[in-house]
């Protein structure tokens, strides 16, 4: 069975609540049950949100160290922000995929730039809740 990690950067704790006509009316914790029983046979899935960068560069260097098998991580407004969290994952050496329920496209132009996205191996955006089950099953596949 794979070790798997789900990051949720700022504001994805308010999944559900915030702007439900970009982001859906699923919560995150329902989120994460849903993703954990639909790969249940497959995949253990550790899941962590914050709303501080810190706090997300600190648990890359957690997953790197307990030698993980893929990470997927929306860094939500942090993707067009942090060079802290692209070093993170750039010098963690994990397989990782950067997720977007929006499609970061079709937003204000200051979202067209992620600075996470070239430190992973895919950037899935747009396809709502649908992305992180996509990331999913592209790390197990590997």
């Amino acid at each position: 069975m794979k070790r798997l990690a789900l990051l949720n950067g700022p504001n994805l704790d308010r999944l559900g609540k915030r702007e439900p006509e970009i982001y859906g009316h699923t919560t995150l914790a329902e989120l994460e049950t849903q993703l954990r029983e639909a790969f249940a046979d497959a995949a253990e899935i550790d899941c962590f949100q914050s709303n501080h960068e810190g706090a997300l560069v600190d648990k890359i260097s957690a997953l790197a160290a307990a030698e993980i098998d893929g990470l997927v991580i929306n860094a939500a407004a942090l993707t067009h922000t942090s060079v802290a969290l692209r070093d993170a994952l750039l010098g963690s050496q994990l397989r990782a995929v950067e997720v977007h329920i929006s499609n970061i496209y079709r937003r204000e132009e200051f979202r067209h730039k992620s600075l996470t996205g070239p430190a992973c191996e895919g950037v899935i955006t747009g396809l709502g809740l649908e992305g992180y089950y996509a990331a999913i099953r592209y790390l197990l596949k590997a």
